[in-house]
C-alpha cells in the first residue's frame, strides 16, 4: 500500500501526542480579500460549513439548507465578507488546470478548488506573482502524486478502513469505525484528523466524513488546511516552504519526508518532482531551486 501523507500524525498519536491544526494567523493589513466561491444556487443543498458566494461577499451555511438566500431573514448564512469576483483571479487558470489534469476523476472540479480558496486566503496569494504560482504548482504537484493525477477519490483498500478510528480519541469515531479513511485530494484519514480538519474548517467532518467524498469544495478545502496548517514530519508547513523561498522539496519533507526524503524510495520523491516541473511549465514559469529532499 502506498504510504500517505497522514501515516506521521497516525504515528504521533498513537504515541499519544496531541494533535492541533489552526488556520495561519496573518495580521488583517497583510491578508487577501478571499476569492469568491462558487455563486450561490438555489436549488442546492448546502451542509453546514459549506460556501457560497452572494452579492460580492462569501457566505457559510450554519447548517443544511435549500432555497434560503444568503443575507436574508432566515439567518442560516454566516457573512464572511467581501470578496473578489473579478476574473483570473486565481493564478492557475481553469484551461491550465484542464491541461494539467487532463485524465481526472470529474469530482475534483476547478470551481470547488476555487471554493476552497475562500477558507485560507493566503494561499496562492502571498508573495509575488512567481511565489504564488509557485505555491499553487507546488500543492497541484503534491496532490497528483497522492491521488494519481486527481484519478482517485479515496482509499481502496477496504480491509484499512478500522484502522483509522483510533479508540483513545475521547471523542471516539461516531461515524462509525470504518468511516475515516482516505479521502479528497490529500487524502485525509483518521478520526483525529477529520476533528481538526473540520474544527479549523468549521464544518462537522467527524460525524459527517463523507462529506470530503461528495462535495468537491470541502475535499479541496480539506487539502488547503493540512497545507496551511500542518508541518508533519518537516520543520515548516508547505505554505511556509514556498513563501519564504526554501523550495519544493521542503514540501515533500513536510507531507511525507519519514518515506521519501533523505535516500529513502527517491522514486517516489522524484515523481513529486516530475509533477512540479510539468505543472510549472504549464504554468510557464521557473519551478526555483531546492527540488528535491
Amino acid at each position: 500500500m502506498r504510504n500517505r501523507i497522514m501515516t506521521t500524525l497516525a504515528a504521533l498519536a498513537v504515541a499519544g501526542a496531541t494533535l492541533v491544526a489552526l488556520p495561519a494567523a496573518s495580521s488583517a493589513s497583510s491578508t487577501p480579500v478571499p476569492i469568491c466561491a462558487s455563486a450561490w444556487d438555489p436549488a442546492k443543498g448546502y451542509a453546514g460549513g459549506l460556501v457560497a458566494s452572494h452579492n460580492g461577499r462569501n457566505w457559510r451555511a450554519k447548517w443544511w439548507t435549500r432555497g434560503n438566500v444568503p443575507g436574508g431573514p432566515s439567518g442560516i448564512w454566516q457573512d464572511k465578507g467581501v470578496c473578489d469576483n473579478r476574473p483570473g483571479t486565481f493564478v492557475v487558470t481553469e484551461a491550465q488546470f484542464n491541461e494539467m489534469f487532463p485524465n481526472r476523476n470529474p469530482f475534483y472540479t476547478y470551481q470547488g478548488l476555487v471554493t476552497a480558496l475562500s477558507a485560507y486566503p493566503a494561499f496562492a496569494g502571498t508573495g509575488s506573482d512567481l511565489v504564488k504560482k509557485q505555491e499553487a504548482a507546488a500543492f497541484l504537484a503534491n496532490v497528483a502524486h497522492e491521488t494519481i493525477g486527481l484519478v482517485n477519490l479515496y482509499e481502496t483498500n477496504t480491509a484499512n478502513y478500522p484502522l483509522y478510528c483510533h479508540r483513545p480519541q475521547p471523542y471516539g469515531c461516531p461515524a462509525g469505525i470504518n468511516a475515516y479513511y482516505g479521502r479528497g485530494p490529500i487524502m485525509l484519514s483518521w478520526n483525529f484528523n477529520y476533528k481538526s480538519a473540520g474544527d479549523a474548517l468549521e464544518i462537522d467532518l467527524l460525524n459527517n466524513p463523507n462529506l470530503v467524498q461528495t462535495e468537491p469544495q470541502v475535499a479541496w478545502m480539506t487539502g488547503i488546511w493540512y497545507w496551511m496548517t500542518a508541518s508533519g514530519p518537516g520543520t515548516m508547513t508547505p505554505h511556509r516552504a514556498m513563501v519564504d523561498s526554501r523550495g519544493f522539496g521542503e514540501t515533500i519533507r513536510s507531507i511525507n519526508g519519514f518515506y521519501e526524503c533523505d535516500g529513502r524510495n527517491p522514486w517516489l520523491m522524484q515523481n513529486r518532482v516530475n509533477n512540479y516541473q510539468r505543472i510549472t511549465g504549464i504554468l510557464g514559469i521557473d519551478p526555483g531551486t531546492n527540488l528535491t529532499c
